[in-house]
């Protein structure tokens, strides 16, 4: 239970640092009153109840995401700590998903499956309102999808991606490398997505 307050903690601590710039004590309580929070927070107890073999009430609680969240997030869906959801309102994440660490999310996004494959996503990575990552694709750490994407091809490191199919269209080294994720700069086509 620890490693999942531990999660829930950071989690809440990167949506902060996003929407707000920074996470001091009444920043986090602000942070914890914002859309997405909730289904964050129920997504990871659904994760505890899973690890310690509790399935009605992973199953209760995945389900109370659906209904408190507005979005459907696998009961396998593996993500590091920093899972952020900006706005959770119709997020469809399939059970097999895999994402690293600082994985911010905006709303109506989907990570799915094609064929039973399904996309791996890194660390320190923001996806823009309405995109879609589907199928057997590898997004790099850093890597900026922006609104409305559709992934169906690996995206490099560092790498902003736009369009239908997605296409890269700036690598974030080129500019300087300004940081990660958290950093709350949004990179160069993401900056015109709302934050929080």
């Amino acid at each position: 239970m620890l490693r999942t307050l531990r999660l829930i903690a950071a989690d809440v601590r990167q949506k902060a640092t996003w929407c707000y710039g920074s996470a001091p004590l009444p920043t986090i309580l602000k942070t914890l009153a914002t859309d997405g929070t909730a289904a964050m927070v129920l997504y990871r107890l659904t994760q505890a109840a899973r690890a310690h073999r509790m399935p009605v009430v992973e199953m209760v609680l995945n389900k109370t995401t659906n209904l408190v969240g507005g979005c459907v997030i696998g009961r396998g869906a593996d993500f590091g700590p920093g899972f952020v959801l900006i706005h959770s309102n119709g997020v469809v994440i399939n059970g097999n998903v895999r994402g690293g660490s600082n994985v911010l999310i905006e709303h109506q996004v989907t990570i799915g499956a094609d064929r039973r494959q399904t996309p791996v996503l890194g660390s320190d990575l923001f996806i823009g309102a309405g995109a879609k990552i589907i199928g057997a694709v590898t997004v790099g750490d850093g890597a900026r999808i922006g609104a409305n994407a559709v992934v169906v091809k690996d995206v490099a490191p560092n790498t902003t991606v736009v369009g239908i199919p997605a296409r890269p269209v700036q690598r974030r080294e080129d500019r300087g490398n300004e940081g990660a994720a958290s950093r709350a700069d949004g990179g160069a086509d993401a900056a015109s997505l709302p934050r929080g």
